[in-house]
């Protein structure tokens, strides 16, 4: 959950997790829906769907036990060379260089590496230079002690905005301190201009419920259920009798929605839609009707839940 979200905001989420899930088995048994209705409005789903694919894993090939192995804990879905050293430090005392955000940056300002940190050329150096300061093997516990301490000094004192340098342990030596560029380094990820697409999504409501549709798991939102989605220039009326056999009815057009991915950013205008014919059979064409409360609760996109909200207002 720590990965791209920072630790204010995943509190509350990992504390109902726990409760839901509070082992490996209860985990693997879990329907993804179940997962990522939890996961709702953390974003980043892949980690929802990796973590769950994992503790599968875990239960049908290793009877339940975490593998020891840094190589088996590297193959688990969405476990990168980094996260799996320090399970294999924390967990079994391995010794292993980790090289996570906060590192990357303490690594830069101290050895006054440039380059983004995201390039391969200048992953490699910090890579280097992580595998270097590994501590004396003849030291137990200092691995655990090490790695703790160096991941807290990036989260604590060497953090991106106000760094704490007068306190710092490593003032005396880092190069970016005495070459007053602690703000400039590590050296920010090269700006582009993000593409943007549009969507129209379709609001499909009667009553007290709406229709709604499972992603594919692959792609953005994998596995999320959404609102389904047309092209600006498609016929609403037209698409919705051939793709779902319902006749409609286009309501007050509502705002467009920004919202920012990644690697994209998206418009999103929401189209509302009074069913005017009985929904029959609709499963058949991949749409599950839920009530707004129940859709709400369910695993969802933060922008479809933004969208939701305003259902009632639009039915009443």
């Amino acid at each position: 959950m720590l990965q791209q979200t920072q630790v204010a905001t995943v509190v509350p989420y990992y504390l109902r997790f726990l409760q839901q899930f509070p082992d490996i088995n209860s985990l693997a048994l879990a329907s993804l829906d179940a997962v990522l209705s939890l996961w709702s409005g953390l974003g980043y789903y892949a980690r929802g769907r990796n973590l769950h694919r994992a503790a599968q894993i875990i239960v049908d090939q290793y009877n339940g036990i975490f593998p020891h192995d840094l190589k088996l804990i590297q193959q688990l879905p969405g476990v990168g060379r980094s996260t799996a050293a320090a399970i294999a430090v924390f967990a079994y005392g391995e010794e292993y260089a980790i090289l996570d955000g906060n590192v990357k940056r303490v690594f830069a300002r101290y050895f006054g590496i440039n380059g983004y940190p995201g390039e391969k050329d200048t992953e490699t150096l910090l890579w280097q230079k992580a595998e270097e300061l590994i501590p004396r093997k003849d030291i137990v516990g200092q691995i655990q002690t090490y790695t703790q301490a160096l991941m807290d000094l990036g989260a604590t004192i060497c953090t991106r905005s106000r760094p704490q340098c007068s306190v710092c342990p490593l003032r005396i030596d880092c190069i970016a301190l005495r070459e007053n560029r602690v703000d400039k380094l590590p050296t920010a990820r090269p700006r582009k201009l993000l593409p943007q697409k549009e969507t129209v999504m379709l609001m499909m409501l009667q009553q007290d419920w709406v229709l709604l549709q499972k992603r594919p798991l692959t792609g953005i939102w994998g596995g999320l259920w959404c609102l389904p989605e047309i092209s600006l220039t498609e016929d609403t009326n037209s698409y919705c009798q051939q793709q779902f056999g319902l006749n409609v009815r286009v309501m007050a057009e509502l705002p467009p929605l920004d919202h920012s991915f990644t690697h994209f950013k998206l418009r999103i205008y929401p189209r509302p839609l009074h069913i005017i014919s009985p929904v029959i059979a609709h499963r058949n064409y991949g749409l599950t009707r839920f009530s707004f409360e129940d859709a709400l609760g369910a695993a969802i996109p933060t922008a479809v839940r933004r969208l939701l909200l305003m259902a009632p207002k639009l039915t009443s």
